[in-house]
């Protein structure tokens, strides 16, 4: 089954500690980070991760880009990151495809509930996206323990190259 994660952008950055501190410093930077983070909880859990901003914040009003291969979508003037997610929701829902947004707005966990996507909470993601950094530390741990008993010597420039390229970076 295909897992799709929607994300609503500023509701993560408002809710996570991190990402609001960044935010009120520099708010393209708790983008970024916030970026980063669904970044690797996508290559850890394997799900397809959106991540919908709202346009007023920022200029390029309606685009979308790829970072670190995680859709970023920019809504169009005059559309809310909910209504975005509400169309995301009917265009991707398929048999074969389960679709989860990430909001803490409790009126968009109704209105997408039953849309029949799954709802999570801030706090739900913060915690998973914890727990896949960790994953992420320990299955780096091992590769390094295992790339010590390999007969070819590898540097850890070259190690930290190969770990780029796995993150698409």
């Amino acid at each position: 089954m295909k897992e799709i994660l929607l994300v609503d952008g500023y509701n993560m950055i408002g809710a996570w500690a991190e990402l609001r501190e960044l935010k009120d410093r520099d708010l393209g930077l708790a983008r970024d980070r916030l970026v980063e983070i669904l970044a690797e909880y996508q290559a850890y859990t394997g799900y397809k991760v959106m991540i919908i901003f709202d346009a007023h914040m920022v200029s390029g009003v309606g685009r979308k880009y790829n970072n670190h291969r995680v859709d970023v979508i920019y809504t169009r003037e005059n559309e809310t990151a909910d209504e975005r997610i509400e169309k995301l929701v009917r265009q991707l829902k398929q048999i074969d495809t389960r679709i989860h947004v990430a909001t803490s707005d409790f009126a968009e966990q109704s209105v997408i509930f039953g849309s029949g996507a799954l709802r999570k909470s801030a706090r739900e993601l913060l915690i998973e996206t914890e727990i896949a950094e960790k994953g992420i530390d320990k299955a780096v741990e091992i590769a390094k323990k295992q790339r010590h008993s390999t007969k070819l010597p590898l540097s850890d420039e070259m190690a930290e190259i190969f770990e780029k390229w796995r993150r698409g970076d």
